[in-house]
């Protein structure tokens, strides 16, 4: 697993926890000497992992920014600590002094409560006096070469825990795809529609640049399926759908409404420019027949009704798309593979 991980500490702290990380994974590694600088880092990289001197001035804040921010909150957070020295971790927990357990216990909570998914009380200043594999057989650091372990058993289950989190997201990013797309056309469907449009009229009203709505209605399609079978309709509608997607520009969006009907999101497009491309986009359909298979070919036709966004529109589209969907009943009440526009505009 390719993965990234974010020391920030001291010096001293440095040099040893980028040692005993190396000595884990093959991983991309990242230093800030202090939790301001790390931030910048974290934003603009946003690592698997972070591994913090618990010691240092706004630590325990630079966890909660992490952990309040959901495109952040991800981020394993270890924070590593020296409550009590080497006297702390070479005794029995018995002879430890009450009030340096209170201090530890105290110092532990306080960091899991800022968003830390881990907390550790290592000897700092003993970590860099041997390395690990002379620690190992020496009787009287034995406490810290285990110190050691834990750290690099730490820093393993927080790749486990990176990992799981990618197969989510992955896992998320494929369901989202299937739930917002149309198997039979791979457009993007009515529910995806209904999460686009009012994001596209914020952003035309933030900008101050117009939007405009195509929709779509394929004539007579019954009379296809009734005709042909259903298998030659479905065939009708993923040539109809690949047609219009080719021929839009790279910032306009279709979408399958429901069963033969399409609408399209035209983004920085007016009144007049929503009618021409309306215009061309019938024509497209009906001067050029649907080679449905070897033996058949279907000439098909659309009626189109546009319509653009007014002031008086509500954030969410329903006036506009109502606009559009009025023009489009009176465009197959006038006799099919037409435009309208006018009205409401």
């Amino acid at each position: 697993m390719n993965a990234s991980i974010l020391v920030v500490g001291g010096n001293s702290f440095l040099t040893t926890f980028i040692a005993l990380v190396q000595q884990v994974a093959a991983f991309t590694v990242e230093v800030a000497s202090d939790p301001n600088e790390a931030m910048p880092l974290i934003q603009a990289q946003q690592p698997d992992l972070l591994v913090m001197q618990a010691e240092q001035p706004d630590t325990l804040e630079l966890c909660q920014q992490i952990k309040d921010q959901s495109r952040l909150a991800w981020i394993y957070c270890i924070l590593v600590a020296n409550w009590g020295g080497v006297a702390a971790l070479g005794n029995p927990p018995a002879q430890l002094d009450l009030e340096s357990k209170l201090k530890a216990l105290d110092s532990k909570a306080k960091a899991l409560e800022s968003g830390a998914d881990a907390c550790l009380n290592l000897a700092l200043d003993q970590f860099d006096s041997e390395s690990f594999e002379e620690l190992q057989t020496r009787s009287l650091n034995d406490a810290i070469a285990k110190q050691k372990r834990l750290f690099c058993a730490q820093i393993r289950a927080g790749l486990r825990r990176v990992q799981n989190h990618r197969e989510l997201m992955r896992t998320n990013d494929l369901l989202s795809a299937i739930a917002l797309s149309d198997p039979l056309t791979e457009l993007n469907n009515r529910r995806a529609f209904e999460w686009e449009l009012p994001r596209q009229i914020h952003n035309s009203r933030a900008r101050e640049m117009p939007i405009s709505l195509i929709m779509l209605d394929v004539d007579f399609f019954k009379t296809i399926n009734d005709s042909y079978g259903h298998l030659v309709g479905d065939r009708a509608l993923q040539l109809l759908s690949a047609r219009l997607r080719h021929n839009l520009r790279f910032y306009d969006t279709p979408f399958r409404y429901g069963g033969e009907e399409f609408v399209v999101i035209l983004s920085d497009t007016g009144f007049q420019e929503a009618g021409l491309i309306a215009q061309r986009l019938c024509r497209l359909m009906a001067n050029q027949p649907f080679n449905i298979s070897d033996t058949l070919n279907l000439t098909i036709t659309v009626s189109v009704g546009a319509a653009s966004l007014l002031d008086s529109d509500d954030t969410k589209g329903i006036s506009l798309l109502e606009r559009a969907d009025r023009n489009l009943l009176k465009a197959k009440s006038l006799g099919r593979n037409r435009v309208v526009s006018e009205e409401g505009e």
